[in-house]
């Protein structure tokens, strides 16, 4: 039995009908080795980050710090030569540690930006050769020349310390110029590695 709505097939037969949901095209995969930033870049080694898609996804799998409690960090750029889109953003977290002796969920202020214009944290991770941070982005129609650029995020780390750590950023880049970049990297150190891929959402 199919679902009509307003006259028009949505599903048939348990398949949605063409022209109804939107669909995740696979765009570009960057893999860290000592790398001191993984960046994307609209119109460079085939990356598309413009109008074409109005939500990019990336998904990060695995990335590892050289440097120990160095920070994962993202810069949005729009327009120039450097990541220093201007940005009003939130940051909370929970974390657990293996032995049970804390848990704790909690704002950090420090970790926010009000209009900043650096790099913006993401999640802190040890490097022990177990330690990573897996997670996501999302960045909301980066090519809109009318409105601000909203972007949101989630990460999971192992370490530092020996504990989980579930960190959350939502915020956006207070610009009306065109977001054509995005780089990532850490506090201190190089990605020593870990893979990152960025998808198109229509």
């Amino acid at each position: 039995m199919g679902l009509i709505s307003n006259g028009s097939t949505v599903f048939d037969a348990g398949a949605m009908a063409a022209g109804f949901g939107g669909s995740m095209v696979f765009i570009k995969k960057l893999t860290a080795s000592s790398s001191a930033t993984l960046s994307f870049v609209n119109g460079a080694s085939s990356v598309v980050l413009d109008g074409t898609y109005k939500e990019y996804l990336f998904l990060f799998h695995d990335i590892h710090p050289a440097t120990n409690s160095a920070i994962f960090q993202v810069g949005f750029r729009d327009g120039s030569t450097d990541y220093d889109a201007p940005k009003t953003s939130t940051y909370f977290y929970a974390t657990h540690k293996e032995d049970g002796s804390q848990a704790l969920m909690a704002y950090e202020a420090s970790y926010d930006q009000a209009e900043g214009t650096g790099f913006h944290n993401l999640a802190n991770v040890g490097n022990v050769n177990d330690e990573n941070v897996s997670g996501y982005i999302h960045l909301f129609n980066p090519g809109s020349t009318t409105f601000v650029k909203h972007f949101t995020s989630r990460f999971i780390t192992e370490g530092p310390g020996e504990q989980v750590g579930d960190a959350f950023v939502s915020g956006y880049c207070n610009t009306t110029t065109a977001i054509d970049a995005i780089q990532f990297k850490f506090s201190s150190g190089n990605i020593d590695a870990g893979t990152v891929s960025l998808y198109g959402i229509s």
